[in-house]
């Protein structure tokens, strides 16, 4: 079968598209964990409204899987301490003392009735919510700060696996988000943030938003920002959903692309392997 010489993805974005190929790219998934998006959780705890980042839930799910779909590596971010608190910070640090103030380390019981401790490792406070879970091939890493580049092996997997564009979404925009696209983009990495696939509670009822705030400094001067569904659409028109050759009762990119008169990517070639 003949080989496409590169096809890309263009993803709609502001301040203009951007071209990215699927083999160099990455969906990083910010703490989307129970103690920031789930009842019960830490933010729920201390009465910070959830609905944000909520919201931005479903927009992931839905990014998530038309980005396995296309083989593009997914990568989950979780805020987690140690049991004993030795990772927080020093005494007086911004990090150790805001953290304390939100209850970290505190036990509590969860939603289903089990014993808890808010942002403590391994435990149900700083697993992803269920409908964002991650599979077996996805990448998961803990943070201690709230860059996922702060002292982890992120920037060496990244770098190992060849990706060069990440595709953010997660929570909350104007911190963790915000922290590690600035880090990543301080590493010459192209970020793309899918602004409805994030959440920021801090100044949602002011006239402008902080989340606002962020989208607005990453397109102009940190990255692109985008969407799920021109994300979703640059997929679809790269895979060639919409090509009335394609049987239109598959709707897997895999199962669209194998009726393709041609490869799409050479950089590609993992999606029809695996």
């Amino acid at each position: 079968m003949e080989v496409s010489a590169g096809r890309a993805t263009i993803i709609e974005a502001e301040p203009e598209p951007i071209t990215v190929h699927c083999a160099e790219t990455a969906v990083i998934v910010v703490d989307m964990q129970n103690d920031f998006c789930s009842k019960g959780g830490m933010f729920d705890r201390v009465g910070i409204n959830l609905s944000a980042v909520q919201k931005a839930v479903e927009a992931t799910r839905k990014v998530l899987s038309a980005a396995r779909e296309a083989g593009i590596k997914i990568v989950y971010l979780k805020m987690g301490f140690r049991a004993d608190l030795s990772d927080l910070g020093d005494t007086y640090s911004a990090n150790r003392v805001r953290h304390l103030h939100l209850g970290v380390g505190e036990p509590c019981i969860t939603s289903d009735g089990l014993p808890g401790r808010f942002l403590i490792r391994d435990t149900w406070n700083t697993d992803v919510v269920d409908d964002l879970r991650p599979q077996a091939e996805d990448v998961v890493l803990y943070k201690r700060r709230f860059s996922g580049f702060y002292q982890t092996e992120l920037d060496d997997i990244l770098s190992s696996l060849g990706i060069r564009n990440l595709i953010f979404t997660g929570c909350t925009t104007s911190v963790c988000v915000d922290s590690t696209i600035r880090d990543a983009m301080f590493r010459d990495y192209r970020c793309v943030l899918l602004a409805d696939c994030a959440g920021e509670p801090i100044g949602s009822e002011l006239p402008r938003t902080n989340h606002e705030a962020s989208v607005l400094t990453i397109q102009t001067v940190l990255g692109w920002v985008s969407d799920s569904e021109r994300f979703g659409s640059a997929l679809c028109t790269a895979f060639g959903v919409d090509d009335p050759r394609f049987d239109r009762s598959k709707t897997s990119f895999r199962d669209r692309a194998a009726q393709r008169p041609i490869w799409i990517s050479s950089g590609l070639s993992t999606i029809w392997t695996k």
